[in-house]
Parts: structure tokens; C-alpha cells; sequence
């Protein structure tokens, strides 16, 4: 198996690396690659105290369930491999990965 590769206008090729995983113990959920991500691959959400992911009310109304926000991958098909989200992370919480075909 080779991984998947583009050949760009100038001739040169380019192999886009997709979004894995995000280390939620390093997130600190500042949401920057929320605002960065063309797609919609991400989302925030709320990390209780035994770790289970709690839903954030859209109009910040929510109480206090949640010990942290980190961000989720919640659509990784509409990755398109840019990496704009590892870019922007402060705390280098991303893994990407190249597709194989």
C-alpha cells in the first residue's frame, strides 16, 4: 500500500496527513483550531471528573458538569488533510496520518 498523494499545479506532489487523535491530557480547549478548521471536523465538549464527555449547551447556559473543555474530532470524514488545526495548537495535541491506497 502507498499513501495517497496530489500532484499540485507546479508539478510537485504533496500527501496530505489526516486528523487521528487528539491528546485530550494536553487540550486546554481554547477552541483555535475549532475556529481554523474549514470542514466542521471539530467539536468542544465538556470533560467531567471520571472522564465521560458532557455536551456544551450552544448558548453557554450550561452548569458547571464539567471539569474541562477539549476539543473532539466529531466529523473525521470531512477531514481534507490541511493540518491548519495541528498548526495552530499551542499544545500540540494532534496526530495526523496519511491515507493509504
Amino acid at each position: 500500500m502507498t499513501a495517497f498523494t496530489v500532484t499540485l499545479p507546479s508539478g510537485s506532489t504533496w500527501t496530505p496527513t489526516f486528523v487521528q487523535t487528539i491528546d485530550e491530557e494536553k487540550c486546554i480547549g481554547c477552541g483555535r483550531c475549532f475556529r481554523v478548521c474549514p470542514r466542521g471536523v471539530l467539536e468542544l465538549v465538556g470533560l467531567s471528573d471520571e472522564g465521560e464527555r458532557v455536551a456544551l449547551d450552544p448558548d453557554g447556559d450550561e452548569e458547571e458538569e464539567y471539569e474541562k473543555k477539549v476539543m473532539t474530532i466529531a466529523h473525521q470524514e470531512l477531514c481534507i488533510g490541511c493540518t491548519a488545526c495541528s498548526k495552530i495548537c499551542p499544545k500540540k495535541c494532534y496526530t495526523h496520518a496519511a491515507a493509504l491506497s
